[in-house]
């Protein structure tokens, strides 16, 4: 039985298991013998979303039953006599053949298909049910909280209220499968991530240039290691369009996350407008800093002689050494898109943004948000 552009639901079945392993548009393509563009039709018509398998109820007629009816008739048999064949009421077997042609013209498997079609019915989804909760759901979605974040940010702010609680996938299913028509198209715009169906996370690749003369992460005081102290930061470049450049800069225990404008990557410039930041902030949050390998900071001496804060750098083409700031850099994409020219954004405007970030719940912080840990870090060691 061939269903949807083409593909048999044995094609389908196997389709979508590759989708979720992550496999590729043109690697699932090639193991079906299909054109990507078709395995991308498929996927998109559901939001990247793998169908749920449909099941007869257990009280509904079988095809077999069907088949009982037909010789049933054929044998001139009366509605009662057929259904106590079936140990079923008169009452259905008379609808059941009413529906489907008549004695003269009913045939099972027909009649059959037609009962599977019509067994179609779109249920209405939780947030089409609730209107408060959806738009509670869509102005969080404004403010750019992720649909994780959404989720438990309801259970938090109403913990009494079963009906203000919604799961983060019926959030994607609504913003992706836009037949449900529950949340506007535009609030996909909102989302971290510029996609348009839901994607099987996959683990990112980078490679990190080299840096000579640098303290490796392994000299790196062991309190910085796990989170138990504050004023340990990991850095990095957020890299744009036209050789520009924003530095991001991560408190490891609280995630808080500062935003450098830099003018240019000479590495002295670079060191300069760090340490500037850096000055900013208490002493119990000025105590290491771990790069990766990149040639902007080559100058990290002045930079330590500028603020006392040690720099530490990871080992090559090992950027989860520096997990929080690459997390980070993944959620600025959303303000700061690839190839964007980063150069026509103020100081003023960066702060903006890194205060989002920071008051943002954040389920490694138990869904504090990095503001409200590090002000009770600092309180607590100040």
């Amino acid at each position: 039985m061939e269903s949807t552009y083409g593909f048999s639901l044995a094609q389908k079945a196997v389709l979508w298991e590759q989708w979720k392993q992550g496999l590729s548009l043109s690697e699932i393509g090639r193991n079906l013998g299909k054109f990507p563009g078709s395995i991308q039709r498929v996927i998109r018509s559901t939001g990247g979303f793998a169908p749920r398998p449909r099941r007869r109820a257990s009280r509904c007629l079988r095809l077999s039953e069907r088949e009982e009816i037909s010789r049933g008739l054929a044998a001139r048999l009366t509605i009662r006599a057929i259904a106590m064949r079936l140990e079923r009421p008169p009452s259905t077997v008379s609808r059941e053949v009413a529906r489907n042609g008549g004695r003269l013209s009913y045939r099972a498997a027909e009649a059959d298909e037609c009962a599977w079609e019509r067994a179609r019915r779109p249920q209405r989804c939780r947030l089409e049910r609730h209107a408060r909760l959806q738009r509670w759901v869509a102005g969080k979605l404004k403010r750019e909280w992720s649909p994780r974040q959404i989720s438990v940010g309801l259970q938090r702010a109403f913990p009494d209220d079963a009906e203000m609680s919604v799961s983060h996938e019926t959030i994607y299913r609504s913003l992706f499968v836009q037949a449900r028509g529950v949340l506007k198209k535009e609030l996909i715009g909102q989302l971290r991530h510029s996609r348009i169906v839901r994607r099987p996370r996959k683990a990112l690749r980078a490679a990190s240039p080299s840096i000579v003369d640098g303290a490796s992460i392994r000299e790196r005081p062991a309190e910085a290691g796990d989170r138990a102290v504050p004023g340990h930061w990991e850095g990095d470049l957020l890299m744009g369009g036209n050789s520009s450049q924003i530095a991001t800069l991560v408190e490891r225990r609280s995630r808080y996350v500062m935003l450098v404008k830099i003018d240019q990557k000479d590495s002295t410039r670079v060191a300069k407008l760090l340490a500037r930041a850096i000055r900013k902030l208490p002493a119990q949050l000025r105590r290491s800093l771990t790069w990766d390998r990149g040639s902007e900071m080559a100058a990290h001496k002045e930079f330590t002689l500028a603020t006392e804060v040690q720099v530490y750098f990871c080992d090559p083409r090992s950027p989860w050494q520096r997990g929080s700031n690459e997390n980070t850099n993944g959620l600025l994409r959303q303000y700061f898109p690839k190839g964007e020219d980063l150069s026509a954004y103020s100081q003023a405007y960066l702060n903006k943004i890194a205060l989002r970030l920071n008051e943002r719940p954040r389920e490694t912080l138990n869904w504090l948000t990095p503001l409200e840990v590090l002000r009770s870090t600092v309180a607590s060691t100040g």
